[in-house]
């Protein structure tokens, strides 16, 4: 497809569809409402099925069971759906059940559901934080190739600036690269002949073909994750290499901190700023890198300080880790106000590069 100027939500949507995606199911909450008519506009033709659910309950678990059957499937909300969503996507980790999350979240909040989840057991869940229409449309399809390679449940950690903003894009279907077969999938293929696939994956099974028992199949279910965690961390850094300053921050947050190191080289000050592709897996390992030669770290998220916390822990206490951002939502939850402006940013750090209270 030639390049189209395309609302953020349509272009995830052809996105999700050019990756293959031939169920999704939701139920509307701004933002994410404009993701689920652009699918329900575009999944007929492709040959797909949305389903305007009658919750998020209902959404994820008729996911679940598409993915169960092989599909690709997605669902999606803002973090508050999405929290109604949590027993599933931990049912689907556990039992290694493929599918994509959109979160088109209502700001920033949302960091520690992200990555620490909300449901029960053992589990984690990839996910991917763009900073603009075009990453997001990549970022859909890598989800869904990964959500296949692993075969779990992953997150796409989007908001309303991904969800309106329209950006010229083209959306074309990505290769990357061949994924294992997916002859576990309920397909209805062994019905009637006694050997019916489960995707209970750690129940005992039959006398001939037995189950691992849940001891065994947590235990593979963590090595998973540390692998993932080992192989999928993702990130980008800006001036970084002398920078005595380094600004962290995710998602569509960053390029107005790019911005702002570059106003602040142009004044002198030797700034820098990284950003977590991956929110989990968090890239500690390159943070505490490119904050080598620093000797404060800024954090700018908007929320009341979330991924701090993974800031502190990549830094390990050598330097100090100092919040910039702060709390800012209207009554809609649908802007974040005063604090997504260059100067306002600006002026905070100057502010506390001035009092020395993190020399």
């Amino acid at each position: 497809m030639a390049p189209g100027l395309l609302q953020g939500s349509d272009a995830v949507a052809r996105s999700a569809i050019a990756a293959g995606c031939s169920f999704f199911a939701g139920y509307p909450m701004l933002p994410f409402t404009d993701l689920l008519e652009a699918m329900a506009r575009r999944m007929p033709s492709a040959g797909g099925v949305c389903m305007n659910a009658e919750s998020e309950i209902e959404a994820v678990n008729m996911v679940l069971g598409a993915g169960a059957a092989g599909a690709r499937a997605a669902t999606g909300s803002c973090g508050q759906g999405i929290a109604l969503m949590q027993e599933a996507i931990a049912e689907a980790a556990l039992n290694e059940v493929p599918f994509v999350v959109f979160n088109m979240a209502r700001g920033q909040q949302d960091y520690f559901q992200a990555t620490r989840g909300g449901g029960w057991g053992d589990y984690r869940t990839l996910c991917l934080a763009p900073k603009d229409v075009a990453e997001a449309v990549e970022h859909t399809q890598l989800l869904f190739h990964l959500a296949d390679q692993y075969r779990a449940p992953v997150t796409m950690y989007g908001d309303y600036l991904i969800s309106h903003t329209y950006m010229s894009v083209s959306v074309e279907p990505i290769d990357f690269g061949p994924l294992p077969p997916k002859d576990w999938a309920l397909d209805g293929s062994l019905g009637g002949t006694g050997k019916s696939r489960q995707i209970w994956t750690w129940a005992m099974g039959k006398a001939d073909a037995p189950g691992p028992g849940p001891d065994l199949h947590w235990q593979r279910i963590a090595g998973k994750f540390d692998q993932m965690a080992g192989a999928e961390q993702r990130w980008e850094s800006f001036s970084c290499d002398d920078a005595d300053t380094v600004i962290v921050s995710f998602g569509t947050a960053a390029p107005f901190i790019e911005q702002v190191v570059s106003e602040l080289r142009d004044e002198g000050v030797r700034a820098g700023c990284f950003r977590p592709i991956t929110l989990w897996p968090f890239p500690e390992s390159a943070l505490a890198d490119a904050a080598r030669h620093a000797s404060r770290v800024l954090v700018f998220e908007v929320n009341a300080g979330q991924m701090i916390d993974d800031v502190r822990l990549s830094i390990g206490g050598r330097i100090p880790v100092v919040p910039v951002g702060r709390v800012s939502i209207d009554f809609s939850g649908m802007r974040q106000g005063e604090i997504l402006t260059i100067g306002w940013i600006r002026d905070r750090v100057r502010d506390l590069l001035a009092e020395g209270a993190i020399a």
